[in-house]
């Protein structure tokens, strides 16, 4: 039951992917980047409010927390299939990323509640892996329902959500919240939001605006005084939203900084490739869903037969093999992808190449954050590196609409989709060279375990090898 509602709230992404187009046909007058806050609206709440809800769901208790989450997720699901205008679709996507922050910090810590000590690890690796299932299934399971109507994407929750709160109520384990825990820290998360949510506003709208614009800039200083505002709170709340200390490890930082810049590169490369598909090639929803979805689906394995590589290189060299290939899959399309439809020479072996980078990377750079923290620490420690996600994807979504603008030609589309690989293609240089950095920080962790003195009630040190955890691949 928990998996279940976990699915639906990961596949919400890909499905989404797919239906942007179908969107842009039946709202007459709306443009890729009025549609772009579909996907953006959601991941800036979800990012921003994934740690207050945890913190939240500790107070009043994990099963009141994930029924309310679930409920409202499904709830704000027909709402985005009822929407008469996209206004009001972005308004309940980001109802929807609100149950959606309620939701996945909790689901983990029922499933564990209601596991046998001894099933926990399994029960962890099977949570973990229903985000790859989700990206595999998802670009199929989105053309098909968009073949019937876009609203099917979010009307595909109900049924499912609602059979979910209703067992949830039955069979959920009904423990007590900390009743003296301390209140999140919503203002910190508000801060948060609004420095990513102007960001955003001004690297979609630099086209329309200009990149010189006084509106443009105005939003880029916005967004750094908003930033260095949240931070500043961050620094002296006692329940902050991060906590600051953790990004001093340098493990932890480097890690971190990787998976979010990874991730711009990746939501990039999604939202280019069915874009491509169905505006230039003029594919329909399923056909883009199945020529996209070689790729997904290539990371689950990719993914489980990577751990001999990992403990023979390190967490920091397999990210940067994986970004490789990634980059490679990225410059292919560059190169190779032209006007005329050639699915199997130009788009394939991109797809196939970027799905094999995501499936070394991803994952890996999970397993160092976490491999990173002691084990007090992981839960708030995988929150913010989720959050971090989140707030990649938001960025690479905004500069891909930034780039794409609205060509007026087959050739002017070409044009413009070559210089949004090559900005996705940035994004994983400056990715690359955290991974690098991440080799090194994990090289002189190593060390200095090796020459500590281990004091005899000492913790030991996380191993720089450690096998990662099955990734979401949502972004």
């Amino acid at each position: 039951m928990v998996a279940s509602a976990v699915f639906v709230s990961n596949l919400d992404l890909f499905i989404v992917n797919v239906a942007l187009p179908a969107m842009n046909r039946h709202f007459a007058g709306s443009t890729l980047a009025s549609l772009s806050w579909v996907l953006n609206g959601y991941a800036i709440v979800f990012a921003a409010l994934l740690v207050p809800a945890g913190r939240l769901a500790d107070r009043i208790g994990h099963r009141t927390a994930f029924l309310a989450g679930l409920a409202l997720f499904t709830l704000s699901s027909a709402l985005c299939a009822l929407a008469p205008a996209v206004g009001w679709l972005v308004g309940a996507r980001l109802l929807q990323a609100v149950g959606a922050a309620l939701l996945m910090p909790t689901s983990l810590a029922l499933l564990l509640d209601s596991t046998a000590p001894e099933r926990r690890p399994a029960a962890v690796r099977a949570w973990a892996s229903i985000g790859g299932i989700a990206a595999g299934l998802g670009p199929v399971l989105g053309g098909l329902l968009v073949e019937a109507d876009w609203r099917w994407v979010f009307l595909v929750n109900l049924p499912v959500g609602a059979a979910a709160v209703l067992a949830g109520l039955r069979v959920l384990p009904r423990l007590r919240g900390q009743d003296g825990g301390r209140l999140p820290d919503l203002a910190g998360a508000a801060l948060l939001t609004a420095a990513i949510a102007v960001l955003a506003v001004g690297l979609v709208e630099s086209d329309a605006w200009g990149w010189g614009s006084v509106r443009v800039l105005g939003c880029l200083v916005a967004a750094a005084v908003l930033t260095a505002a949240f931070l500043l709170r961050s620094a002296r709340h006692p329940a902050p939203v991060v906590e600051l200390p953790l990004l001093r490890v340098p493990v932890f930082a480097t890690a971190n900084a990787t998976a979010l810049l990874f991730t711009a590169a990746f939501a990039g490369m999604l939202l280019t490739s069915v874009l491509w598909c169905q505006q230039v090639w003029d594919y329909s929803a399923l056909r883009t869903g199945l020529a996209v979805a070689p790729g997904p689906l290539l990371v689950p394995p990719i993914t489980l037969a990577a751990g001999p590589l990992l403990r023979r290189l390190g967490h920091g060299r397999t990210a940067a093999l994986g970004l490789l290939l990634f980059g490679a899959g990225i410059g292919w399309w560059a190169a190779a992808v032209q006007v005329q439809p050639g699915y199997a020479g130009a788009l394939l072996p991109g797809l196939l190449l970027t799905g094999a980078g995501v499936g070394l990377t991803l994952p890996t750079l999970i397993g160092a954050a976490a491999g990173a923290l002691p084990p007090t620490r992981f839960a708030t420690g995988s929150a913010v590196t989720t959050m971090g996600r989140q707030i990649g994807a938001v960025i690479g979504v905004a500069v891909v609409v930034s780039v794409l603008g609205t060509p007026h030609s087959a050739q002017q589309a070409l044009d413009a989709f070559r210089h949004a690989w090559i900005a996705v293609l940035a994004a994983t240089a400056l990715a690359l060279v955290a991974a690098v950095l991440l080799a090194a920080a994990q090289r002189r962790q190593t060390a200095a375990a090796t020459n500590a003195t281990p004091a005899a009630d000492a913790a030991p040190a996380p191993s720089a090898t450690s096998a990662p955890a099955p990734a979401n691949t949502s972004g």
